[in-house]
């Protein structure tokens, strides 16, 4: 007798009947007609291959799981599929696990089953439902692959690298091993081709958090946000699908060279809002505004006169600036360094991280500048110079430097005493180098000390014998002097009588020839004879004439002339006499 397709004769059902019954829970004494019904509904199932059902663990051997599906013949499954990466086994007798059918029977009367198979049957089933629904699908990335990246999402899918981020992504490799999540933007199962983007639903998502935070952002809040990016003039901090800018002047109250010293990116910081543009979406941020101004106190706790510790935390050539506490720095100039000391560079006396002391010398609250001194706390040399040194008294000292005004001696150390250049010959110079060299030792007296300016006159010229005394004192009017021509002006030439000593020929005591060609008349360097007409020992002038020699020499020959006449020349004789002289 031939059975139907499917019907089970009555000497199969009896052992079927037991081992069903103890599967599905059924009690042996329950009504026979009860389980035949549900029997007939199981012999009744109909087994397709590439069907995916649920099928419970009966037994795990060496090679195989035996796994019950419903059928007459229970399935068998590699239990290499149930090993994970670190080779333990994942599943224990009793589990129900998704499987698919890939043969109907084996040779051994097994039905053969996959359970990777039909893992990737349910991912492909969820895929078209998120492409379908247009819902989120979560992954990790395997790879970096040509164009963008190799994602698990159950099954392998592409992310181009144009739908990684909202931004570009530098580092592909940095996402290697990360959980993501993406939408389906293409779908072809036949080829097996999945394509995702990450890049909508960080857009999505940042859309919703910039709805909520421009709604919510007011001026003078304090909102968290991640530090999203850093470049030398402050910090991008994302405050939710919105950017604010934190200015590196905003940092801190203090001195900040990069805002990388203060913070790093991914960094979670509370920020203050300063300003919020609405229409524009333009966000400032503070960060020392969440801390008072220490400046507010400055007056109070920085007093003028007060003497002050600080740290060097800056050198230029003009100066130190030193910090007092966070945000409040004062500047030490070159020249408020050391009373004594040439100071050429401030690099000189003070370093870098160099805790010094100083006096505090001004105040100014409105442009936060405090103005210190270094050498204020030491005595003032100057202060004592007037008992040390008596006016008219002779010092020594070394030339230190030479300008178009006068000399620079110095006395001692850090004490200048200028020579002006009136005071260095008695002779008329035009520069000091003439008779002084730097470096050069010299004697000089001093004529005057200004403690209060910090100024030191000297004379060099004062130790000499006054020149113009003697010249006074060995010469009087009429005396015929003969000189060098040193100087032409426009009226008159400048004759040195003696070294140091000049007189001026005016232009009125020259001949009317003399006048029209004065230059080469009286050449530079040459020498001439001239007649003293003034002497003024006050203003140490003298004045001299030419034309008087000329006027001279016609009277003595006319005295001479009328001495040895008989007394009956005739005027006309006398200019005749004069013609042939």
């Amino acid at each position: 007798m031939v059975n139907e397709p499917g019907k089970l004769t009555a000497a199969q059902r009896a052992p079927e009947k037991e081992r069903r019954a103890g599967q599905f829970g059924i009690p042996q004494g329950e009504e026979e007609e009860n389980y035949e019904k549900l029997l007939d509904q199981y012999v009744a199932r109909k087994f397709a291959e590439g069907e995916v059902m649920k099928g419970r663990v009966l037994k795990i051997t060496d090679t195989d799981v035996v796994v019950d599906i419903g059928y007459k013949s229970e399935g068998v499954i590699p239990v290499t599929q149930f090993i994970d990466a670190g080779g333990q086994l994942t599943i224990k007798v009793g589990d129900v696990v998704d499987v698919l059918i890939e043969d109907t029977e084996d040779g051994d009367g097994h039905i053969v089953l996959s359970k990777e198979k039909a893992e990737k049957v349910r991912v492909w089933e969820e895929v078209e439902k998120a492409y379908n629904e247009n819902t989120i699908i979560r992954g990790r990335v395997i790879e970096r692959i040509k164009g963008g990246l190799s994602v698990d999402i159950g099954v392998r899918a592409f992310l181009p690298g144009s739908q990684i981020d909202v931004r570009p992504v530098k580092n592909l490799d940095s996402l290697k091993g990360k959980e993501i999540e993406c939408r389906v933007i293409k779908l072809n199962r036949k080829r097996g081709n999945i394509v995702l983007s990450r890049k909508l639903v960080l857009e999505t998502e940042q859309q919703r958090k910039k709805a909520f935070t421009l709604e919510v952002l007011r001026e003078d809040a304090e909102v968290r946000g991640v530090v999203k990016n850093i470049t030398d003039y402050g910090v991008f901090v994302d405050l939710g699908g919105i950017d604010g800018l934190l200015h590196v002047t905003d940092l801190s109250w203090g001195r900040v060279n990069h805002p990388s010293e203060m913070f790093n990116v991914g960094d979670e910081i509370t920020v203050k809002i300063l300003k919020y543009d609405r229409e524009k979406e333009r966000v400032s941020l503070g960060y020392k505004q969440l801390t008072p101004d220490p400046w507010t106190l400055v007056r109070q706790v920085y007093p003028v006169g007060a003497r002050v510790t600080g740290k060097v935390v800056n050198i230029t050539d003009y100066g130190a600036f030193v910090e007092l506490e966070a945000g409040v720095e004062g500047l030490i100039h070159v020249s408020e360094m050391s009373w004594s000391k040439r100071v050429k560079h401030p690099s000189k006396l003070l370093q870098t991280g160099q805790d010094v002391e100083a006096v505090v010398l001004d105040v100014d609250m409105e442009n936060r500048r405090i103005s210190l001194g270094m050498k204020q706390t030491e005595p003032d040399p100057w202060s004592t110079l007037a008992e040390r040194y008596a006016i008219g008294s002779v010092i020594a000292g070394r030339v230190r430097n030479l300008t178009d005004f006068g000399a620079f001696i110095e006395v001692e150390e850090g004490i200048d005493g200028l020579v002006h250049v009136s005071d260095i010959s008695p002779r008329r110079i035009k520069h000091p180098s003439e008779v002084l060299k730097k470096g050069e030792r010299v004697e000089a007296v001093i004529l005057n000390i200004d403690t209060e300016n910090h100024r030191l006159s000297l004379g060099i010229k004062q130790l000499q014998p006054d020149i113009w005394e003697q010249f006074f004192t060995n010469h009087r009017l009429g005396d015929l002097v003969r000189g060098r021509i040193v100087r032409h002006a426009p009226f008159g030439v400048f004759v040195e009588l003696d070294e140091g000593i000049e007189g001026l020929c005016h232009v009125s005591e020259l001949d009317e020839a003399d006048r029209q060609n004065l230059e080469n008349r009286f050449r530079l360097g040459e020498e001439d004879e001239f007649k003293i007409i003034k002497l003024s020992p006050t203003e140490r002038k003298i004045g001299l004439s030419h034309r008087a020699i000329a006027e001279d020499a016609e009277r003595r020959e006319y005295d001479s002339y009328r001495d040895s006449a008989d007394g009956t020349a005739t005027l006309a004789d006398l200019f005749h006499a004069k013609d042939n002289s």
